[in-house]
């Protein structure tokens, strides 16, 4: 997987390897300029080195000390220049990455099952497609090659110190093996508590995106103060245990800080007592001193370097927890087989649990272009049956065919999208009225758009706002009421080609009258399309070719209405206690 994601961006991260190994370079370099003015040239207490020898010698360096100034100039134009080559190529490559990442999570997610999304935390999943990329990329952008550098700055260190003095070398490195040691021991403790932290953050945006999206219902029931008491807990249970991370972090800037400055201190002290005595020349100190400096600071960082190696092990694996999880599958010899045809249910038992079925041994068949109606009480299936007939589901137990083909030989994207289907919370995107009905087709024109909203009866009260078609809908439709969203989503499904139309409870917030016109105006404009209605209002039941009555999870009725309301049944129960309702009202 990550060579997927750094595909592309090779040259890149190449590139800003060469830059750093010459930065490097010219780091080491610049001590080198200065001991050789202090010692060879000013103080002439050795000879010249090579180089030097080759500008004209020391008699005509002496005279011409600004060449040696010009020398260290030109190596830190040279130095700044490939920091900011190496900056610029790696920020190139982090930001290709992690944009590669998020365009691999988002179409993962949409290939995942629908069962998949039921059972996962929205919030979650947008903490790792969001926070958990930046980590990875922070990560990649710098403390990647920072550890580079790191390694390579040591080795050539050593080298250049150990020619000078084995002595001083000892001394200069005497206490790097605990900074080490220390940055390790961080390393383990911090990857360990920051998966605790960033799991729950990821329940805290969890619990954020849940109250957002339910807030009517939060308003409604006036639930704000517990809401504002459960969002408090789950965020001071992630300030303590990102306190604890960065109390860790604290921990290790302080001592790594303690170390270097002890470190930089044994350096200076022994590196005067040694000159002093005349084992060392004042411009090799120089140099000693100069390195261990430099040395230091990426090798404390080498602990901030692995903690955050470690914040991205954990956000790696957590995103490779969503891209590990199996995409849905068709059969190998899936078909596009047509849709418009008869569809029947053969002994179909399903259940979400082991062990607590919600479906059992199911058995109807509906001719092509009928209108089903089906009835139940809460919890008997109604629109597991739906999904299942959509796939969003696979049956457990028997068979659901369309034109004697079995719907698990059917491909999904080809049944799904001849299956329209309305819910009774149906979901508005934050956009334009016309926008939403027309979000199936994007180019079809308003005319077309104004057909499909007549016959869902929501063209007059669009017509009615202020900015009529081109009016605003909130987030999740929160704008409109719950009928003029439930007519909007019917418009919206209308534009579809569909052979079968769906409507699970999604005339529940219209009144009678607009159920009736919705229905008439369906009837005239869809001849032929196999419809299912969940519904509860017998009204709308009745015109249904035929109906079939769920009870626990079985078909306990199924015939017309007029022969149901003769059976005793649900069904007549149903229809006795709406016909007295109706017949008190009118009196009223």
């Amino acid at each position: 997987m990550v060579r997927t994601f750094l595909k592309g961006n090779a040259s890149r991260y190449f590139g800003s390897i060469g830059a750093v190994i010459v930065n490097v370079a010219i780091s080491f370099l610049t001590p080198l300029v200065l001991a050789e003015t202090i010692d060879g040239i000013i103080g002439q207490t050795r000879p010249l080195s090579g180089w030097a020898e080759k500008l004209g010698g020391r008699e005509f360096l002496i005279h011409n000390l600004w060449i040696m100034g010009l020398m260290m100039l030109i190596l830190a134009v040279l130095g700044g220049l490939f920091q900011f080559l190496r900056g610029r190529w790696m920020a190139e490559a982090s930001e290709s990455i992690a944009k590669n990442m998020r365009d691999r999570l988002y179409r993962h997610l949409q290939t995942l099952p629908f069962d998949y999304h039921v059972k996962a935390e929205t919030g979650d999943l947008i903490q790792r497609c969001t926070s958990d990329v930046e980590t990875i990329r922070r990560f990649l952008s710098s403390q990647v090659i920072e550890m580079f550098r790191a390694v390579l700055m040591i080795g050539v260190a050593l080298v250049v110190m150990l020619n000078k003095n084995w002595k001083m070398t000892l001394m200069s490195m005497v206490l790097i093996p605990f900074l080490f040691a220390f940055a390790f021991l961080y390393f383990k403790w911090v990857v360990k508590f920051f998966r605790i932290a960033d799991e729950a953050e990821g329940k805290m945006s969890a619990v954020l995106q849940e109250n957002l999206t339910g807030v009517r219902v939060v308003r409604a029931f006036g639930r704000e103060r517990y809401e504002v008491e459960k969002y408090k807990q789950v965020n001071d249970d992630m300030f303590h245990k990102w306190r604890r991370v960065n109390d860790l972090l604290a921990i290790y800037w302080s001592g790594s800080d303690f170390l270097s400055m002890t470190q930089t201190g044994i350096t200076l002290l022994f590196g005067v007592l040694m000159a002093a005595r005349g084992e060392l020349l004042v411009g090799d100190m120089t140099v000693f001193v100069s390195y261990i400096s430099m040395l230091l600071w990426p090798i404390r960082q080498l602990g901030r370097i692995l903690s955050d190696m470690g914040k991205s092990m954990v956000a790696f694996d957590r995103i490779d927890e969503i891209l590990s999880q199996k995409s849905e599958e068709d059969d190998p010899d899936a078909v596009d087989a047509p849709i418009d045809r008869d569809i029947e249910f053969r002994h179909v038992g399903f259940e979400y649990e082991a062990k607590n079925p919600v479906l059992k041994d199911v058995s109807f068949t509906v001719k092509a272009g009928q209108t089903v109606a089906i009835l139940g009480a809460t919890g008997s299936g109604k629109s597991t049956l739906m999904l299942l007939l959509q796939r969003l589901y696979d049956v457990k137990r028997g068979d659901i065919l369309i034109g004697g083909v079995s719907i698990s030989k059917i491909r999904k994207k080809h049944l799904r999208s001849r299956v329209g289907l309305v819910l009774q919370e149906p979901f508005l995107y934050s956009r334009s009225v016309r926008d939403n009905v027309r979000i199936v087709k994007p180019d079809i024109s308003d005319e077309e758009v104004f057909e499909v909203t007549r016959t869902a009866s929501a063209h007059d009260f669009i017509q009615s706002f202020e900015r009529g078609y081109d009016t605003p809908v909130g987030e999740r439709g929160v704008t409109l009421s719950g009928g003029q969203k439930q007519r909007v989503a019917i418009a919206r499904t209308l534009l579809k080609d569909n052979d079968i139309l769906i409507f699970d409870d999604s005339l529940s917030a219209v009144d009678t009258e607009t159920d009736a016109a919705i229905r008439t105006a369906l009837k005239e404009k869809k001849k032929g399309l196999t419809t299912f209605i969940i519904s509860h209002r017998l009204t709308t039941l009745a015109e249904a070719d035929f109906i079939i009555v769920l009870e626990d999870g079985k078909v306990a009725q199924q015939g017309t209405h007029s022969e149901l309301i003769h059976q005793p049944g649900l069904y007549q129960r149903i229809y006795q206690i709406q016909s007295a309702l109706e017949e008190e009202l009118e009196a009223v």
